[in-house]
Protein backbone atom coordinates (compact mmCIF):
# COMPACT_ATOMS: atom_id res chain seq x y z
CA UNK A 1 0.00 0.00 0.00
CA UNK A 2 1.67 3.10 -0.82
CA UNK A 3 1.63 6.02 1.00
CA UNK A 4 -0.91 8.01 -0.58
CA UNK A 5 -3.44 5.14 0.25
CA UNK A 6 -2.76 4.85 3.46
CA UNK A 7 -3.58 8.58 4.00
CA UNK A 8 -6.37 8.39 2.11
CA UNK A 9 -7.88 4.86 3.33
CA UNK A 10 -9.32 6.79 6.58
CA UNK A 11 -11.46 9.08 4.48
CA UNK A 12 -12.58 6.46 2.16
CA UNK A 13 -13.71 4.18 5.29
CA UNK A 14 -15.57 7.21 6.43
CA UNK A 15 -17.18 7.91 3.40
CA UNK A 16 -18.31 4.41 2.87
CA UNK A 17 -19.60 4.44 6.55
CA UNK A 18 -21.97 8.08 5.62
CA UNK A 19 -23.19 6.17 3.08
CA UNK A 20 -24.44 3.02 4.91
CA UNK A 21 -25.64 5.90 7.96
CA UNK A 22 -27.55 7.56 5.38
CA UNK A 23 -29.57 4.50 4.35
CA UNK A 24 -30.12 3.28 8.20
CA UNK A 25 -30.79 7.32 8.94
CA UNK A 26 -33.32 7.08 6.35
CA UNK A 27 -34.79 3.87 7.45
CA UNK A 28 -35.39 5.15 11.36
CA UNK A 29 -36.46 8.42 9.97
CA UNK A 30 -39.71 6.60 8.39
CA UNK A 31 -39.71 5.07 12.00
CA UNK A 32 -39.60 7.97 13.71
CA UNK A 33 -40.65 11.06 11.58
CA UNK A 34 -40.54 14.26 14.95
CA UNK A 35 -36.99 13.41 14.69
CA UNK A 36 -34.42 15.43 11.96
CA UNK A 37 -33.05 13.06 9.37
CA UNK A 38 -29.97 15.11 9.77
CA UNK A 39 -29.75 13.91 13.18
CA UNK A 40 -30.43 10.44 12.40
CA UNK A 41 -27.51 10.56 9.67
CA UNK A 42 -25.02 11.96 12.39
CA UNK A 43 -25.66 9.49 15.02
CA UNK A 44 -25.74 6.34 12.86
CA UNK A 45 -22.53 7.81 11.28
CA UNK A 46 -21.02 8.17 14.91
CA UNK A 47 -22.06 4.36 15.79
CA UNK A 48 -20.77 3.27 12.78
CA UNK A 49 -17.40 4.80 13.56
CA UNK A 50 -17.27 3.57 17.10
CA UNK A 51 -18.21 -0.14 15.79
CA UNK A 52 -15.29 -0.25 13.56
CA UNK A 53 -12.79 -0.09 16.17
CA UNK A 54 -12.99 -4.19 16.68
CA UNK A 55 -12.55 -4.63 13.15
CA UNK A 56 -9.80 -2.46 12.35
CA UNK A 57 -8.04 -3.48 15.50
CA UNK A 58 -7.90 -6.98 14.49
CA UNK A 59 -7.22 -6.17 10.39
CA UNK A 60 -4.06 -4.09 11.96
CA UNK A 61 -3.41 -6.39 14.45
CA UNK A 62 -3.61 -4.05 17.80
CA UNK A 63 -3.97 -5.39 20.74
CA UNK A 64 -5.37 -3.09 23.91
CA UNK A 65 -2.05 -2.61 25.55
CA UNK A 66 -1.22 -1.57 21.73
CA UNK A 67 -3.78 1.06 21.97
CA UNK A 68 -2.48 2.66 25.17
CA UNK A 69 -5.21 0.53 27.94
CA UNK A 70 -2.33 -0.41 30.69
CA UNK A 71 -3.78 -2.29 34.01
CA UNK A 72 -6.42 -0.15 35.82
CA UNK A 73 -3.85 0.85 38.53
CA UNK A 74 -1.52 2.42 36.13
CA UNK A 75 -4.38 3.68 33.52
CA UNK A 76 -6.45 5.97 36.03
CA UNK A 77 -3.75 7.81 37.60
CA UNK A 78 -2.82 8.99 34.79
CA UNK A 79 -6.15 9.98 33.60
CA UNK A 80 -5.97 12.21 36.64
CA UNK A 81 -2.77 13.67 35.42
CA UNK A 82 -3.60 14.57 31.95
CA UNK A 83 -7.05 15.90 33.44
CA UNK A 84 -4.10 18.47 35.30
CA UNK A 85 -2.02 19.28 32.54
CA UNK A 86 -5.50 20.09 30.58
CA UNK A 87 -6.41 22.82 33.36
CA UNK A 88 -2.89 23.86 33.25
CA UNK A 89 -3.22 24.14 29.05
CA UNK A 90 -6.57 25.88 28.90
CA UNK A 91 -7.21 28.00 31.85
CA UNK A 92 -5.26 30.96 30.79
CA UNK A 93 -6.69 30.79 28.07
CA UNK A 94 -10.49 30.99 29.27
CA UNK A 95 -8.85 33.67 31.94
CA UNK A 96 -7.57 35.60 29.18
CA UNK A 97 -10.59 35.72 27.59
CA UNK A 98 -12.52 36.93 30.01
CA UNK A 99 -9.99 39.71 31.09
CA UNK A 100 -10.48 40.70 27.21
CA UNK A 101 -13.53 41.11 27.78
CA UNK A 102 -14.53 38.32 24.65
CA UNK A 103 -16.40 36.15 27.06
CA UNK A 104 -18.78 37.79 29.94
CA UNK A 105 -20.31 36.50 32.85
CA UNK A 106 -24.08 35.44 32.09
CA UNK A 107 -26.05 37.90 34.57
CA UNK A 108 -29.11 36.14 33.39
CA UNK A 109 -28.46 33.08 35.56
CA UNK A 110 -29.07 32.90 39.13
CA UNK A 111 -26.48 30.49 40.48
CA UNK A 112 -27.19 28.48 43.42
CA UNK A 113 -24.04 26.73 45.14
CA UNK A 114 -25.91 23.30 44.60
CA UNK A 115 -26.94 24.22 40.91
CA UNK A 116 -23.86 25.28 39.65
CA UNK A 117 -22.30 21.66 41.36
CA UNK A 118 -24.90 20.03 39.56
CA UNK A 119 -23.73 21.49 35.86
CA UNK A 120 -20.48 21.34 36.50
CA UNK A 121 -20.77 17.37 37.43
CA UNK A 122 -22.95 16.74 34.50
CA UNK A 123 -20.47 18.67 32.25
CA UNK A 124 -17.45 16.59 33.41
CA UNK A 125 -19.16 13.43 32.51
CA UNK A 126 -20.54 14.20 28.95
CA UNK A 127 -16.82 15.22 29.22
CA UNK A 128 -15.12 11.97 29.98
CA UNK A 129 -17.78 10.13 28.29
CA UNK A 130 -16.86 12.35 24.64
CA UNK A 131 -13.41 11.58 25.28
CA UNK A 132 -13.76 7.87 26.13
CA UNK A 133 -14.88 7.30 22.96
CA UNK A 134 -12.47 9.67 21.18
CA UNK A 135 -9.61 8.93 21.91
CA UNK A 136 -9.32 5.43 21.52
CA UNK A 137 -10.71 5.96 17.64
CA UNK A 138 -8.39 9.14 16.65
CA UNK A 139 -5.30 8.75 19.02
CA UNK A 140 -5.58 5.24 19.19
CA UNK A 141 -6.60 3.02 15.99
CA UNK A 142 -6.38 5.58 13.41
CA UNK A 143 -3.02 7.23 15.11
CA UNK A 144 -0.99 3.84 15.21
CA UNK A 145 -2.74 2.35 11.87
CA UNK A 146 -0.95 5.49 9.99
CA UNK A 147 2.14 5.41 12.04
CA UNK A 148 2.60 1.09 10.62
CA UNK A 149 2.74 2.95 7.33
CA UNK A 150 4.00 6.53 7.82
CA UNK A 151 6.33 8.16 9.42
CA UNK A 152 5.28 9.21 13.26
CA UNK A 153 4.87 12.77 12.39
CA UNK A 154 3.06 11.99 9.09
CA UNK A 155 0.83 9.62 11.10
CA UNK A 156 0.22 12.62 14.24
CA UNK A 157 -0.18 15.26 11.30
CA UNK A 158 -3.04 13.51 9.24
CA UNK A 159 -4.81 11.77 12.85
CA UNK A 160 -5.27 14.82 13.61
CA UNK A 161 -6.58 16.53 10.39
CA UNK A 162 -9.12 13.89 10.52
CA UNK A 163 -9.95 14.37 13.90
CA UNK A 164 -10.39 18.35 13.19
CA UNK A 165 -12.27 17.57 10.22
CA UNK A 166 -14.97 15.21 11.60
CA UNK A 167 -16.00 17.90 13.71
CA UNK A 168 -17.30 20.02 10.83
CA UNK A 169 -18.92 17.23 8.80
CA UNK A 170 -22.05 18.64 9.75
CA UNK A 171 -25.48 19.89 8.00
CA UNK A 172 -28.32 21.45 9.76
CA UNK A 173 -30.09 22.61 6.92
CA UNK A 174 -33.90 21.67 6.97
CA UNK A 175 -36.02 20.26 4.25
CA UNK A 176 -39.04 20.68 3.24
CA UNK A 177 -40.84 17.95 4.56
CA UNK A 178 -42.38 17.27 1.02
CA UNK A 179 -39.00 16.51 -0.21
CA UNK A 180 -37.71 14.14 2.68
CA UNK A 181 -36.94 11.12 0.53
CA UNK A 182 -33.65 9.05 0.03
CA UNK A 183 -32.09 11.17 -2.34
CA UNK A 184 -32.65 14.37 0.60
CA UNK A 185 -30.32 12.26 3.05
CA UNK A 186 -27.65 11.94 0.70
CA UNK A 187 -28.21 15.64 -0.36
CA UNK A 188 -27.95 16.50 3.33
CA UNK A 189 -24.56 14.16 3.78
CA UNK A 190 -23.18 16.23 0.36
CA UNK A 191 -23.77 18.97 2.39
CA UNK A 192 -21.86 18.22 5.37
CA UNK A 193 -18.81 17.28 3.46
CA UNK A 194 -19.06 20.62 1.52
CA UNK A 195 -19.06 22.59 4.95
CA UNK A 196 -15.48 21.23 4.96
CA UNK A 197 -15.01 24.49 2.68
CA UNK A 198 -17.16 26.91 4.88
CA UNK A 199 -14.48 29.68 5.58
CA UNK A 200 -16.26 30.40 8.80
CA UNK A 201 -15.10 27.13 10.21
CA UNK A 202 -10.64 28.35 9.74
CA UNK A 203 -9.99 29.46 13.04
CA UNK A 204 -11.85 26.53 14.54
CA UNK A 205 -10.16 24.22 12.60
CA UNK A 206 -7.01 25.37 13.10
CA UNK A 207 -7.30 25.02 16.87
CA UNK A 208 -8.75 21.62 16.75
CA UNK A 209 -5.93 20.40 14.48
CA UNK A 210 -3.36 22.28 17.22
CA UNK A 211 -5.43 20.05 19.58
CA UNK A 212 -5.26 17.13 17.51
CA UNK A 213 -1.41 17.79 16.97
CA UNK A 214 -0.68 17.87 20.73
CA UNK A 215 -2.58 15.01 21.68
CA UNK A 216 -0.85 12.68 18.82
CA UNK A 217 2.40 13.54 20.42
CA UNK A 218 1.50 12.96 23.63
CA UNK A 219 0.37 9.56 22.77
CA UNK A 220 3.32 8.51 21.16
CA UNK A 221 6.00 10.29 23.97
CA UNK A 222 4.57 8.18 26.54
CA UNK A 223 3.60 4.16 27.24
CA UNK A 224 0.51 5.46 28.99
CA UNK A 225 0.01 8.00 26.49
CA UNK A 226 -3.74 7.18 25.60
CA UNK A 227 -4.83 7.62 29.60
CA UNK A 228 -2.82 11.33 29.40
CA UNK A 229 -4.93 11.82 26.43
CA UNK A 230 -8.37 10.48 27.73
CA UNK A 231 -7.76 13.24 30.56
CA UNK A 232 -6.33 16.04 29.19
CA UNK A 233 -8.97 16.08 26.58
CA UNK A 234 -11.99 15.32 29.25
CA UNK A 235 -10.26 18.42 31.17
CA UNK A 236 -10.99 20.93 27.56
CA UNK A 237 -14.34 20.04 27.05
CA UNK A 238 -15.33 20.14 30.53
CA UNK A 239 -13.75 23.27 30.66
CA UNK A 240 -15.24 24.90 27.07
CA UNK A 241 -18.53 23.67 28.66
CA UNK A 242 -18.34 25.47 32.13
CA UNK A 243 -17.67 28.62 29.72
CA UNK A 244 -20.28 28.06 27.97
CA UNK A 245 -22.77 27.77 30.91
CA UNK A 246 -21.31 30.99 32.82
CA UNK A 247 -20.01 33.35 30.10
CA UNK A 248 -21.70 34.64 27.46
CA UNK A 249 -19.25 36.22 23.88
CA UNK A 250 -19.30 39.31 23.38
CA UNK A 251 -20.25 40.31 20.10
CA UNK A 252 -19.07 44.23 19.82
CA UNK A 253 -15.55 42.90 21.63
CA UNK A 254 -12.60 44.26 19.52
CA UNK A 255 -10.94 40.79 20.32
CA UNK A 256 -13.69 38.78 19.40
CA UNK A 257 -11.36 37.62 15.77
CA UNK A 258 -9.40 35.61 18.80
CA UNK A 259 -12.31 32.99 19.17
CA UNK A 260 -14.57 31.41 16.79
CA UNK A 261 -18.37 30.88 16.85
CA UNK A 262 -17.69 27.11 17.41
CA UNK A 263 -17.95 27.20 21.18
CA UNK A 264 -17.07 30.91 22.54
CA UNK A 265 -13.25 29.19 23.30
CA UNK A 266 -11.30 27.73 20.31
CA UNK A 267 -10.32 29.54 18.07
CA UNK A 268 -6.89 31.66 16.85
CA UNK A 269 -6.10 32.18 20.31
CA UNK A 270 -6.26 28.48 21.37
CA UNK A 271 -4.37 27.83 17.98
CA UNK A 272 -1.31 30.04 18.88
CA UNK A 273 -1.29 29.27 22.74
CA UNK A 274 -0.93 25.40 21.45
CA UNK A 275 1.75 25.91 18.80
CA UNK A 276 3.50 27.84 21.52
CA UNK A 277 3.66 25.06 24.22
CA UNK A 278 4.45 22.63 20.91
CA UNK A 279 7.05 24.91 19.43
CA UNK A 280 8.69 25.28 23.29
CA UNK A 281 8.68 21.19 23.54
CA UNK A 282 10.71 21.00 20.14
CA UNK A 283 13.22 23.22 21.73
CA UNK A 284 13.38 21.35 24.74
CA UNK A 285 13.93 17.86 22.97
CA UNK A 286 16.94 19.68 20.91
CA UNK A 287 18.47 20.32 24.09
CA UNK A 288 21.08 18.40 25.28
CA UNK A 289 20.55 18.01 28.26
CA UNK A 290 16.70 17.03 27.87
CA UNK A 291 15.39 14.20 29.49
CA UNK A 292 13.80 11.73 26.41
CA UNK A 293 13.01 8.92 28.71
CA UNK A 294 9.12 7.73 28.40
CA UNK A 295 7.07 8.94 31.64
CA UNK A 296 4.45 6.92 33.28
Amino acid sequence: MTRWLTALLPLAILLALSVFACLLGYGLFLLFPGVPLNQFISKATLVFLLLSLVPAMRWLTLSRQDLGFANPGLFFPCILKGFGLGIITLLPVIVLLYGLGVNVIDETHVWTLGKLFDKLGVALLLALLISMLEEPLFRGVLLLGLSKKLSRAAAVALSAGYYAALHFITNKSKIPDAELDLTAAFKLLAGAYANLANPEITSAFLSLLMVGIFLGLLRLRARTGLAWCVGCHAAWVWQIKATKELFNTDPQSPYLFLVSSYDGVIGLLVAAWLFLGLLGYWVFLKMPSANRSDYS
